[in-house]
């Protein structure tokens, strides 16, 4: 059965797991995306497309059937283990994801990552293909499918194609260090509408685009050759509001919320970074900075405690691994030289936890420190502020995050900047409670009116707006 609206993303929306008589099942995995985009395939007949996760030695066959998991159609695209290593370890996330991230860690480039990207980028646009209803729309989903939107509409020319990227696009200065940036610029260019985060990527996109590719562009348009034309736009990410507002206020999470508090040492004040281990994230400088506020004096570990939640990733990477060792040291040499029996400067968790554990991490912090190097967006600064039902608590949050965009009341700092970012810190957890109120309040207020269906309804919309892929005389509409 085919689809009029095809999701295609590195991952399905579920989690494959094993109950107690060994039989194997799939369950949902928490995530605003799945939230924003379930009803709309609901209602447009949609299947969602992704890799299950596991892996094989041999090329995994193209037709594994779509199976069905609360409501939802999907169908699979597997992976080898050697496609594991070089397209996912590899060229995602050892060139691609330290490109996008303004090099905070050095990128590598290998032929043969490359040639692997190409190999699973063609899968997953076959599938498509092969799911796709005529003139269907199909969504292309972040940096591991960039050559989808091309390769998808060199077989199908009848699609409306989509494509947003989650994380930052980098400015050309750094982007054309990579030896295929044309190759992926004309992989993007497959796609009738390309999604950034903020308005930055998609000016970066189009210059590139100029000077790289040599198109025709006029503000956030591409006029390709053909006489298509490519929109760039900024969309915004947000989160499932009024779920983690519901979430928040459920009498298990405020329950535990309180346990938290009780066994950190109540009335201790508790300063939160919760994270995947990621180089990105900017966590050694953020305990730094807290250590120091504590050797000089400005807090006591009596009055107060960091609890970091280091969520594990990308463990076979050699560079995540270093990560993990270097905050292991780190949070032991803090808590040696300034913890007390029974009150450790800082609480470290490497561990991931469910959604109602981070609703009631997020209910019981005083101070929600969230301070990445570079992020697209950060969704757990804004997870942070809809769990904040009493209008209360402070958001330490990195000018460098999309979300500073949106969240202007928060403190802002540079990450870089050790001293600023203890001066804020300091700042939020001595601020009095009708400071913390007025902040919070207007943060709120954004993101209930900017949620995750709002995100997903715009770029649908938009998408919805551009010329008919058969009518090349046709330019879309600008939005006013």
């Amino acid at each position: 059965m085919s689809a009029d609206l095809v999701i295609v993303a590195n991952r399905l929306p579920v989690d494959r797991v094993t109950g107690p008589d060994g039989q194997v099942g799939w369950r949902r995995s928490p995530g605003g995306l799945v939230s924003a985009i379930e009803p709309v395939m609901r209602a447009g007949s949609g299947v969602w497309i992704g890799w299950p996760g596991g892996a094989s030695d041999e090329a995994p066959a193209l037709s594994t059937e779509p199976f069905e998991v609360d409501g939802m159609r999907l169908a699979p695209v597997g992976l080898t283990r050697a496609e594991i290593t070089e397209f996912y370890e590899g060229f995602s996330n050892g060139t691609l994801w330290p490109i996008y991230h303004d090099l905070v860690a050095k990128p590598e480039f290998h032929r043969e990552w490359w040639d692997s990207y190409v190999a699973v980028n063609n899968r997953f646009a076959e599938r498509a293909a092969e799911l796709a209803a005529e003139g269907a729309t199909v969504w292309v989903h972040d940096y591991q499918l960039q050559l989808v939107p091309q390769l998808l509409r060199a077989l199908r020319p009848d699609l409306r194609i989509g494509f947003y990227l989650h994380i930052p696009f980098p400015p050309p200065e750094l982007f054309q260090q990579l030896p295929w940036r044309r190759q992926l610029l004309e992989g993007l260019l497959g796609a009738d509408l390309v999604g950034f985060q903020l308005p930055g990527g998609a000016a970066n996109f189009v210059r590139l685009v100029r000077q790289r590719v040599g198109h025709k562009t006029h503000r956030d348009l591409v006029y390709l050759p053909d006489g298509r034309t490519v929109r760039a736009e900024p969309f915004p990410i947000s989160i499932d509001a009024a779920g983690f507002e519901a979430l928040a206020t459920d009498a298990g999470v405020v329950a535990r919320s309180l346990e938290i508090r009780r066994a950190l040492g109540e009335p201790r004040r508790i300063f939160l970074g919760i994270d995947r281990l990621d180089y990105t994230k900017g966590i050694y400088a953020r305990l730094r900075a807290f250590a120091e506020l504590v050797e000089e004096g400005h807090i006591d570990v009596e009055d107060a405690v960091f609890v970091q939640v280091a969520v594990p990733s990308r463990e076979q990477v050699e560079q995540y691994r270093l990560l993990r060792d270097d905050i292991d040291r780190l949070v032991g040499r803090i808590n040696g030289d300034l913890g007390r029996i029974g009150r450790p400067a800082i609480s470290y968790l490497h561990a991931s936890y469910p959604r109602e554990e981070m609703a009631a991490l997020y209910r019981a912090a005083d101070v929600m420190v969230v301070t990445p190097y570079r992020d697209g967006m950060n969704l757990v600064a804004k997870e942070y502020v809809a769990c904040r039902v009493g209008e209360d608590g402070a958001l330490v949050l990195s000018e460098f995050a999309g979300a500073a965009d949106e969240l202007r009341q928060a403190w802002l700092v540079n990450p870089y900047d050790i001293n600023g970012m203890k001066a804020a810190l300091l700042e939020a957890y001595n601020a009095d409670g009708k400071e913390l109120g007025r902040r919070m309040r207007a943060m709120r207020r954004t993101i209930r009116q900017h949620d995750v269906k709002a995100w997903a309804d715009s770029f649908l919309s938009v998408l919805g707006e551009v010329s008919n892929p058969h009518d090349k005389s046709v330019r879309p509409a600008r939005r006013s």
